[in-house]
């Protein structure tokens, strides 16, 4: 069993406590996701599983949707319903128009905060461990790009919005920054992962219903049919010429994935991965 899983993760479990879920089900100890996902959030989650682990890095980095639930009013230490209420008022006064405009106003890219209550490290140490010892640490900021965010309810108490962000984007963080603007404390009650690249939630399964992706299947690039000559020179690593006018190439033999090469810019192609299928 080769390729990679995408679950539609349930509210109140680790990103851990999935993976260990998906390894007793298919009973290997090779699985790795590509992401976490917050013990509150839903959604999306792809996972690796034995030789697809080689794809991991090619499965990283790309944009996410995301919807989100708002609850006005309160701020807290974790950015998120889940924390210490850190601030609370009452009398707080929001314009659906102004919302909407301060939604739009972050669209694009802009230096974002991570979480103090992250696992981003700092001087090998994780944020959430100097916040939990109670120690001020200098907090790490990071480019992100905002490319799509739409209001998608409001009432008195909280709204929901959809949100297509980069990667490394953190919806707790702009929902902090979003009610900085706002000069209104708010955190996030719910959080929903619709799509991650080129795979969107539809198509993930539950715990009970497992579907592995192939390898082949997996990955948006050209594949190519080895014949004889050039599958003893791929199998063995050795550096060919592009002739396939892509950067990277998938090569099969027999339908069986064998390796993937990338482009060396030299109009040559070097070994990126391989499979031992």
């Amino acid at each position: 069993m080769n390729g990679i899983i995408l679950i539609d993760k349930e509210k109140g479990i680790t990103s851990r406590d999935a993976v260990n879920d998906v390894m007793k089900i298919i009973g290997t100890k090779r699985v790795g996701h590509t992401g976490t996902l917050d013990p509150l959030a839903t959604g999306l989650m792809i996972l690796c599983v034995n030789e697809g682990c080689k794809l991991s890095e090619l499965l990283t980095g790309h944009d996410k949707d995301y919807i989100a639930k708002v609850k006005l009013g309160i701020k807290t230490d974790t950015y998120d319903i889940t924390g210490n209420i850190v601030e609370k008022v009452d009398d707080y006064q929001i314009d659906k128009k102004e919302l909407i405009s301060v939604l739009n106003s972050f669209v694009g890219e802009y230096m974002q905060e991570v979480p103090m209550y992250s696992a981003i490290k700092v001087n090998g140490k994780k944020l959430y461990e100097y916040a939990r010892e109670g120690k001020s640490v200098a907090i790490p900021v990071h480019k992100v790009c905002i490319k799509e965010i739409k209001l998608l309810s409001f009432d008195d108490d909280s709204f929901s919005f959809f949100v297509t962000v980069s990667s490394g984007t953190y919806i707790r963080s702009l929902i902090n920054d979003i009610g900085n603007k706002l000069r209104i404390p708010m955190t996030m009650e719910e959080l929903r992962r619709t799509r991650v690249g080129n795979f969107k939630v539809e198509d993930a399964s539950c715990l009970s219903d497992i579907r592995v992706i192939p390898i082949d299947k997996a990955l948006d690039i050209k594949k190519i049919e080895l014949d004889d000559n050039l599958y003893k020179k791929v199998n063995n690593g050795v550096k060919i010429n592009n002739s396939y006018d892509n950067s990277m190439v998938l090569f099969m033999k027999e339908s069986i994935p064998i390796a993937i090469y990338k482009d060396s810019n030299d109009g040559m192609m070097r070994l990126y991965r391989k499979f031992n299928l």
